[in-house]
């Protein structure tokens, strides 16, 4: 974390579309949704994201990626 948003480093170069594809599988496996419930709803082209996760509520997928406490 890193003035309030989740900071993630990808190896995947930010060429066609590569980084926010992998940052969408990323979130996905480690919050336990499909690939297809993560979608980037604002700065595709931009380091700065917002992310929309489906299919999970705020505190389980904040616990999963460890933000909250209670662990996974």
């Amino acid at each position: 974390m890193r003035d309030g948003r989740l900071r993630v480093r990808l190896a995947a170069p930010a060429v066609e579309g590569r980084a926010n594809r992998e940052l969408c599988r990323f979130l996905a496996a480690t919050v336990g949704v499909p690939p297809s419930a993560v979608a980037i709803s604002a700065g595709q082209r931009g380091r700065a994201k917002t992310v929309r996760i489906s299919g999970v509520g705020v505190e389980l997928a904040a616990r999963r990626l460890g933000l909250a406490p209670g662990g996974p």
